[in-house]
């Protein structure tokens, strides 16, 4: 008798979308929008209102078609095969590309307190590469695995975030108010902070890909989509606000942690190594959520014949064991390029095209809901489709502002990036299908 496979759960689905959301990069945010005062306040609210938007359109592309690999599936039946594939090849790479900066990201928490990993040549590497293979194995036994250790960091990455909003709340005092409002407010600034502040933020999409790993897929991602969407963006704009009105911009604007530098000043300097480790095992966890999408996804694509067939083969344990490994293997090249520092820059350049190509995926899928409600194939309601359509312009409209923040020679390589995977749709079509 063959025995049902695992299955993701409401609450491990929620887990995947604040996880892969909250990563290291909100801890650095405050440092990041310091130079933006004011601008950055009103910023995240632009974000929080586009963030529930884009929740809102994959929530709703998600209960018409719970199929597996998410943004391909939704852009696949709006635009066609080619269109999907170029989304998707863009939205593959930022995910492996991305991955190689959160890994760094928990080994940069460590390092303080592990002054060893700073010391000792290769040993920064070394241990970005453990904890690379480490989740790879782990999302290589199974899914439920994956969800059990998902689960646990995200309740742990929110404890130091609820902490900070906490003491901005009972503290009521923001001592830094005129000088961030000294700052003048600017179109261009509040362009550029939304930008920041999405980028923190992307992964609100991650519960649609491993659809067909989800029990009753239909009810529980829209769900889980839309609360681990509206948490993550009020906690961490909540939090990072806290963080801008407390701490001086001056030395906010020079700090590398400035979630620490704030428990450290209210609460000593233990506090401040508890929130180092917490903002740690935040990066791990978040590492853990994108590997699984990055063996998911091409699995998804290799199932639908647009990628190489050997990336749909599956372990023992029903898992894209060559996808995941085959990730982390491009991962692990930019890791040890990384190592010298000559590369410092164009990995760093090539973290900007990658999350570009994320915000390029978004407005399409806003778009591919607009065009599947207009063709009659999304199944809603009259009475609802006016509202929904509003909401499908917004999110779009959004999007493409976001992408406008990261500037022009990024969205030009970007394009650039995109395209490139033109031929090599035409390749994998004709010899893999």
């Amino acid at each position: 008798m063959i025995q049902p496979r695992p299955q993701l759960g409401f609450w491990m689905c929620v887990a995947l979308v604040v996880g892969n959301s909250v990563g290291s990069g909100v801890f650095l945010l405050p440092a990041s929008l310091a130079p933006f005062g004011l601008n950055s306040i009103i910023a995240w609210g632009f974000t929080v209102s586009g963030a529930i938007a884009l929740a809102i359109v994959f929530a709703r592309l998600s209960h018409a078609y719970p199929k597996a690999g998410g943004p391909y599936a939704y852009v696949h039946l709006a635009f066609g095969p080619l269109t999907a594939f170029i989304v998707a090849w863009g939205y593959w790479i930022s995910i492996w590309v991305g991955n190689v900066s959160i890994a760094t990201g928990v080994v940069s928490y460590l390092s303080p307190l592990m002054p060893w990993i700073a010391q000792q040549p290769g040993a920064s590497a070394g241990v970005t590469l453990l904890f690379l293979w480490m989740l790879t194995a782990v999302n290589w036994y199974g899914i439920k695995a994956s969800g059990w250790v998902q689960s646990v960091t995200t309740v742990l990455k929110l404890l130091p975030l609820l902490a900070v909003v906490m003491l901005g709340l009972a503290s009521g005092q923001t001592t830094q108010v005129a000088a961030v409002s000294a700052i003048p407010l600017s179109l261009g600034g509040v362009t550029s902070a939304v930008t920041l502040t999405l980028w923190a933020m992307l992964g609100l999409e991650s519960a649609t890909i491993p659809a067909d790993k989800v029990a009753n897929p239909g009810r529980t991602i829209p769900i889980a989509t839309l609360l681990g969407t509206i948490v993550t963006a009020l906690v961490c704009g909540i939090a990072c606000t806290t963080v801008l009105l407390l701490l001086p911009p001056g030395a906010l604007v020079q700090s590398n942690a400035p979630f620490v530098d704030l428990a450290s000043q209210s609460w000593g300097a233990g506090a401040g190594k508890l929130v180092a480790v917490f903002a740690a095992v935040s990066a791990f966890g978040a590492l853990n959520g994108w590997v699984l999408l990055q063996g998911e996804l091409p699995r998804a694509m290799a199932a639908n014949g647009v990628f190489p067939k050997i990336f749909a083969r599956e372990s023992v344990h029903g898992t894209p064991g060559f996808a995941l490994c085959f990730g982390s293997a491009l991962a692990t090249v930019l890791i040890l390029l990384n190592y010298q520092k000559s590369m410092v820059k164009v990995f760093t350049f090539m973290i900007l095209l990658s999350t570009t190509a994320c915000l390029v995926m978004y407005a399409l899928c806003s778009a591919a809901l607009l065009r599947l409600q207009w063709t009659h194939r999304l199944g809603a309601a009259r009475r609802g489709s006016v509202w929904l359509a509003v909401v499908g312009i917004l999110a779009c409209a959004y999007s493409l502002w976001a992408v406008v923040g990261a500037g022009l020679e990024a969205v030009a390589w970007g394009a650039v990036l995109l395209l490139l995977g033109v031929p090599f749709y035409y390749w994998f079509t004709r010899s893999f299908r």
